[in-house]
């Protein structure tokens, strides 16, 4: 089991960043998928590092990439999906 995650956000221009951190626990990833919810309908999201904060718009962002995925996802999402390329 992985004791790290990582988060690539994909920009629409083109580029990408690439944040690591403690793979989030059941019950952590609940509360981050309810922030992350929020996030949306805010319309930016914000992730705090070590030293700086990044307010990142929505509609600057392609998709979000999670690696490994969480061991529980909500409802309605595609699970065991292959990417075909």
């Amino acid at each position: 089991m992985a004791k790290t995650a990582h988060m690539v956000i994909h920009f629409m221009d083109g580029t990408k960043i690439v944040f690591k951190y403690p793979k989030l626990t059941d019950k952590e990833f609940s509360t981050i998928a309810s922030k992350v919810k929020k996030a949306l309908d805010q319309d930016k999201i914000v992730v705090q590092t070590f030293d700086s904060m990044l307010v990142m718009p929505v509609s600057n962002i392609k998709y979000i990439q999670v690696t490994p995925p969480p061991d529980a996802l909500p409802d309605g999402i595609f699970k065991n999906a292959e990417i075909v390329e």
